[in-house]
């Protein structure tokens, strides 16, 4: 289910928020008044509004902006807001291929989120701890994955990140929602096919 934290004082790190900030594109100025309301920016000059890569921020008020963002301006954005995720967020060894790029995204899910002040995955014992649900790969061909998506984040958000990394390596891919189940519609995991 979207919008929901699955876990009480789960946050969000800076890094990952500013990263999303680029997807809002024209509407900045709106989606920082957003962001101040929802306690993510210091609510000061709006109009130099920056987001502290190294803090860490409430993943349920992170969550409430998107909602806002959803209600306002709709699921466009919202996967405009996602596809720039991978572009300055914490990620892993830098991946060679599409199916490693994939599969990095659960990785770094978790070192961009923490728990009660804990990193969700440390890099140097490859432990991750769960509450936040997971980015799952399941390669079904050479040209052809699913991913399914067990996150609070919204589905058109998540669609946007796949893409955006898919296409790193496959510019020809094709992403769609497969099955019946949404999360848009409260259920727990959204799946898309990615497939070039």
């Amino acid at each position: 289910m979207q919008y929901r934290a699955f876990e009480p004082h789960i946050e969000i790190l800076g890094a990952a928020v500013m990263a999303a900030i680029g997807g809002f594109g024209p509407l900045r100025s709106i989606v920082d008044r957003m962001l101040c309301r929802q306690g993510l920016v210091d609510c000061g000059d709006l109009g130099a509004t920056e987001v502290d890569l190294d803090s860490w921020y409430s993943q349920q008020a992170w969550l409430d902006a998107l909602r806002e963002v959803d209600e306002r301006f709709g699921t466009e954005i919202l996967f405009n807001i996602g596809a720039e995720i991978p572009n300055n967020a914490v990620f892993p060894a830098s991946p060679v291929d599409v199916h490693t790029a994939l599969q990095s995204i659960d990785v770094a899910y978790h070192l961009n989120h923490r728990r009660h002040g804990q990193v969700m995955y440390d890099p140097a014992s490859q432990t991750m701890l769960e509450g936040i649900g997971h980015y799952g790969y399941e390669r079904v061909g050479d040209a052809h994955i699913l991913m399914t998506c067990v996150t609070p984040y919204p589905c058109e958000f998540d669609l946007g990140i796949v893409t955006t990394m898919a296409r790193r390596f496959e510019p020809r891919t094709i992403a769609e929602h497969v099955g019946s189940e949404c999360r848009r519609q409260g259920a727990q995991a959204c799946t898309y096919a990615l497939r070039w």
